[in-house]
């Protein structure tokens, strides 16, 4: 079966790339203001299987396909927290976060699509990492959002880049934070017979 990442996100691609898959990308308009954030594990799964599905129903196939979407968020206190708007927001979040401990939700959906048109199986899971932030300094925090990589991550931090060094241990799996839980992915993917290579 074809596989596809229906995710422009970076990091997501070089994890599938590491772990030796072939894909393509095919991204689509999905109104995110329709999944409701109130429970953050449900959230993340609806977000997930909303790309994935308008992917799927956008793109032609001609030969059985599976379309893998995904979505990421910080929940405080099972508060959501999304990409920051400005600066000021940045620098808010991760005061917030400072000397606590986080969830992060990776939410991951499957759809198979057919050559006739048809949308087969369709598969959720969502994996969920605590992090735990060291207690942050007003000049920590400004000479990190100073480097404007928090502007577009989920909760102004990026763990692969000069975010960790915020972070003063995890609890669960590290790619879960990154933005696609590797090992969860590589078995889901087994069962519907997409393997790397």
């Amino acid at each position: 079966m074809k596989l596809i990442l229906a995710s422009g996100s970076p990091r997501r691609k070089e994890i599938l790339e590491e772990l030796g898959y072939r894909f393509d990308i095919k991204t689509a308009d999905f109104d995110e203001s329709t999944v409701s954030l109130e429970k953050p594990a449900h959230a993340v799964q609806a977000l997930a299987l909303g790309k994935a599905m308008a992917a799927a129903e956008a793109t032609a196939v001609s030969e059985p396909t599976l379309f893998l979407g995904s979505d990421t968020v910080v929940a405080l206190n099972d508060v959501v927290m999304g990409k920051p708007k400005d600066e000021a927001d940045a620098a808010a979040m991760l005061r917030s976060l400072s000397g606590n401990t986080h969830v992060v939700y990776t939410g991951v959906a499957l759809v198979e699509k057919y050559p006739d048109g048809d949308c087969g199986a369709t598969e959720t899971f969502v994996e969920a990492t605590e992090v735990t932030f060291f207690e942050l300094t007003d000049e920590e925090i400004d000479r990190y959002v100073g480097t404007g990589e928090p502007m577009d991550k989920a909760g102004a931090y990026g763990i692969q880049g000069l975010g960790r060094v915020l972070v003063e241990g995890i609890r669960g799996d590290y790619e879960t934070v990154v933005g696609l839980p590797a090992a969860r992915v590589y078995r889901a993917l087994r069962e519907h017979d997409v393997v790397p290579g």
